[in-house]
């Protein structure tokens, strides 16, 4: 495999263009060789409607291109300038509560705004037109950020009228979504598509049906905002497309975004994402304040791969103070190369820090850079230098032995009927991940399509709510281990419950026959350890009991090679499942002290130290002696 490449997100609309060649200088000298520009520029662009200036991007490309670096080219389209909304008054957005999301900032559009779609793909093929065949630009980057600042979810004119077509489209006939809503409760029935508004601002909670629909509409809205702006770049260029996602954003299917693009990248904030999307608490935040969460960005690593079907980048790396979390840190000395040696582990083509200098003006003026609003370099420069310096090439990432399932589908499921204040799809299966990395097992995130088990010796499938019958056929014919549970198979596409009774699994004769939510100071104790928390379900049926509650109720059924779990495992039960399970696979686990973890990179492994202390190393990975100091990084050939 090539070499990974470093880059940064450079704005020359934000600086004199007689500094631009300087900068572009020390990127390459700095170890830098690809840059990612324009993607808020459009009302440098069109600064009228059909008024355009491409002169200064023509010159900044050239410039940058002649010094050495890629230019990864961004559509404009996640800013609108103001004269937008004079052509499209109501391409805005609306929140729950009738409120319109305004002017001023950005992402201020509905993704289900037909004028703006078309507008968005007007100016990707003006781009497209004009740098397609730019040597220079080796890539390029739709919009930016799909559902930041909670912009998938609107309630707007435009998003009822398209919500209506697509439910005619669905069911056909208005008594057809009828039966399957259920509408019958409470005298929803409708006698025609017209009547049906978004599900918002009822008196009570709306029918699941209903706003599980509505989800998977504003899903497809976001999909065929991205696949308008593909369609009028194709044509004009064989640079691979990309978009950059975020952490912890399940409002739309990132999977089916993904199917149109090349390449996945995202946007990696370690001490931001902790700050504000942690669930572990005060004193896990405490510890791990300017390290981030030793699992959080791996695991995004792992989704974005497999989003891209192999091919990801990090196209934003934190590398000082953000300017947006509850509190914004500096990064302990040694994080920003941890975090991009982490990425180059888990097989990142590319690692781009956000941003090259620090802005002195508007929203993001606290947002460190590599170089200071005084272009003197900041502390991540010489970090990004020294991994520029150590890279090399690298074998293919290859296959883990572990899969995990994630279905964004499952995620508006959990939340739209969430039962418990605690219960959080995300929550679920990042524990899941969190507990198979403190085990030292690499794994692969499987979408919820997947129709070929084989390559993983274990997979699991936490919280997937709605069976996908390739799915569950592939898990049928699967020879390896399999874990299920808690809530998987627990509604039909129709969001009812199943008549047979989850959780449906095929080799688990189980049956849940009911639930309940547990508050955090409630948990039910496992008679091996651990407990139950959040969330736990009652079994019946002839699948043997492999562990049970405290109280005598299943918690584990199944075989050795299938298996159910009837509730949601604290960290001690979990890390034992977890470790049996691997077991039963073949797979060697380790006992990694805190704050420690591994990646394995084909015949490579990565050791990395999350913690703020030196870790010993001495006879827990194998091969590995001596201290790896705080935000240290290692590279082993494997064991």
């Amino acid at each position: 495999m090539p070499t990974p490449k470093l880059g940064v997100c450079y704005y020359p609309e934000h600086w004199p263009e007689a500094r631009w060649a300087l900068d572009a200088r020390m990127m390459r000298a700095a170890g830098l060789s690809l840059v990612r520009i324009g993607e808020f520029a459009w009302s440098r662009l069109e600064p009228r409607p059909g008024e355009f200036d491409f002169g200064w991007l023509d010159r900044a490309i050239a410039t940058l291109g002649e010094a050495g670096l890629g230019i990864v080219l961004g559509t404009p389209t996640a800013t609108p300038p103001r004269w937008m909304l004079e052509r499209h008054p109501d391409m805005l957005a609306v929140d729950a509560e009738g409120r319109p999301r305004k002017f001023g900032s950005r992402r201020h559009y509905c993704f289900a705004h037909e004028g703006y779609r078309a507008e968005a793909a007007r100016i990707a093929g003006l781009l497209g037109e004009r740098y397609g065949r730019n040597p220079h630009v080796v890539a390029w980057q739709i919009d930016n950020e799909y559902g930041c600042h909670d912009t998938v979810v609107s309630y707007s004119d435009a998003a009822a009228r398209g919500f209506r077509r697509w439910l005619a489209a669905r069911y056909g006939d208005v008594s057809r979504l009828d039966e399957a809503w259920g509408n019958v409760f409470w005298s929803m029935e409708y006698t025609a598509f017209e009547e049906i508004d978004p599900p918002n601002l009822t008196v009570t909670e709306a029918n699941p049906a209903h706003t599980l629909d509505y989800r998977r509409f504003l899903s497809d809205a976001v999909v065929a905002f991205n696949a308008a702006q593909v369609a009028a770049l194709r044509p004009h260029t064989d640079a691979p497309l990309s978009h950059n996602y975020m952490g912890r954003i399940l409002s739309f299917d990132h999977f089916a975004v993904g199917r149109d693009l090349e390449i996945a990248t995202w946007d990696s904030y370690p001490l931001g994402f902790l700050e504000d999307r942690s669930d572990q608490g005060e004193d896990w935040r405490r510890r791990f304040a300017r390290q981030g969460d030793p699992d959080f960005q791996a695991f995004h690593h792992d989704l974005y791969r497999a989003v891209g079907k192999g091919r990801w980048w990090v196209m934003e790396q934190q590398p000082g103070p953000v300017n947006w979390a509850p509190h914004n840190p500096a990064p302990l000395p040694g994080m920003v190369a941890l975090w991009t040696w982490e990425a180059i582990a888990h097989g990142a083509e590319a690692v781009c820090y956000f941003r090259w200098r620090q802005v002195p003006f508007a929203q993001e003026q606290m947002h460190a850079g590599l170089l200071r609003p005084d272009a003197a370099p900041a502390p991540g420069l010489a970090e990004a230098r020294a991994v520029a310096d150590a890279l090399d090439d690298l074998p293919e990432t290859g296959t883990a032995p572990v899969g995990l399932v994630v279905d964004y589908q499952a995620s508006w499921v959990w939340e739209t009927e969430r039962q418990g204040a605690e219960c959080d799809y995300f929550r679920l299966v990042f524990d899941v991940y969190r507990a198979l990395r403190c085990a030292g097992l690499s794994v692969d995130i499987l979408p919820p399509t997947t129709r070929d088990l084989s390559a993983h010796a274990l997979v699991l499938a936490p919280g997937l709510a709605i069976w996908p019958e390739p799915l569950r056929e592939a898990l049928a014919a699967h020879d390896g281990i399999a874990i299920a549970g808690p809530r998987t198979g627990a509604k039909t596409d129709a969001f009812r419950i199943p008549e047979a009774l989850p959780p449906q699994m095929p080799g688990v004769d189980a049956r849940v026959t009911r639930i309940e939510t547990l508050r955090d100071d409630c948990p039910v104790a496992l008679a091996e350890g651990g407990a139950f928390r959040f969330w736990r379900e009652f079994v019946e049926g002839d699948a043997p009991v492999l562990e049970a509650c405290a109280d005598g109720e299943p918690a584990l059924v199944g075989t050795r090679e299938r298996a159910y779990l009837a509730g949601w495992p604290d960290d001690i039960a979990l890390d034992r499942i977890v470790r049996r399970a691997a077991g039963a696979a073949g797979l060697a686990t380790l006992a990694l002290p805190d704050g420690l973890r591994v990646r394995d990179r084909g015949s490579v492994r990565f050791v990395m130290n999350y913690s703020a202390e030196p870790v010993s190393l001495d006879g827990v990975v194998p091969g590995a002696t001596g201290t790896l100091p705080p935000a240290g990084t290692l590279r082993l050939p494997r064991a």
